[in-house]
Formats: C-alpha cells, sequence, structure tokens
C-alpha cells in the first residue's frame, strides 16, 4: 500500500521569506534549549555539591570516631595485642601459611 500526499491546487512552494522565519525560530530554539541545558546543568552541579557538604558536615563524628579508633591499641589476648608481642617470624610464606625454621641453641636448625 503508498500513500501519497497530494497538496492543494492552490499550495505554492514556501518564499524565501517563510524560509528565512523558519531558520530564524530554529535557531532561536536551538539557543534556547542550549541555554535551559547549561542552566540545569548548573543546577544539579550546586546540588551535589551542597548534597556532598551536608553529608560531609553529617559524618565528621563517624570520621573521628574511625581516626580515634585506629590509633587506639587493641586490649587483652583477645585482640592480640599481646599474644605476638616482641616475637619476631623468619621463614618463607607460601599461599598464605608460614613455614617456621627454628634454630635450637646449639645453631642447628630444626
Amino acid at each position: 500500500m503508498q500513500i501519497k500526499f497530494i497538496p492543494p491546487p492552490s499550495a505554492q512552494p514556501p518564499g524565501l521569506l517563510r524560509k528565512a522565519v523558519a531558520l530564524v525560530l530554529t535557531v532561536a530554539l536551538a539557543v534556547l534549549a542550549l541555554m535551559f541545558s547549561a542552566v540545569l546543568l548548573a543546577v544539579i552541579l550546586v546540588a551535589v555539591v551542597f548534597g556532598g557538604a551536608y553529608l560531609w558536615w553529617k559524618t565528621r563524628a563517624m570520621r573521628k570516631l574511625m581516626r580515634e579508633m585506629q590509633n587506639v591499641p587493641p586490649q587483652g589476648a583477645d585482640a592480640g595485642g599481646d599474644v605476638f608481642r616482641g616475637e619476631v617470624f623468619e621463614g618463607e610464606v607460601i599461599e598464605g601459611e608460614v613455614i617456621r625454621v627454628e634454630a635450637s641453641r646449639n645453631g642447628e636448625r630444626r
């Protein structure tokens, strides 16, 4: 099925004035769209900056607590604070396991 558009007999091709008006309107719409997108981008950027500043401000107590907890040594044997204190491990590490070679009192390795 083929649809054909048959203009009415009084229709004439657009003149130079009509083409000029169409061009001016097209350019004006393009400029308006560009301005709108620039304003929208600026609004989104301001919202992201204020949102980030708000989150940064609200989490300052939590960040301070985390910094303090990093500087506090663990307490008790359960925390691993005193279990390995002063002990130096020497040996070969294979896939996360330590093969420890201990020297006896006379200098031999066991």
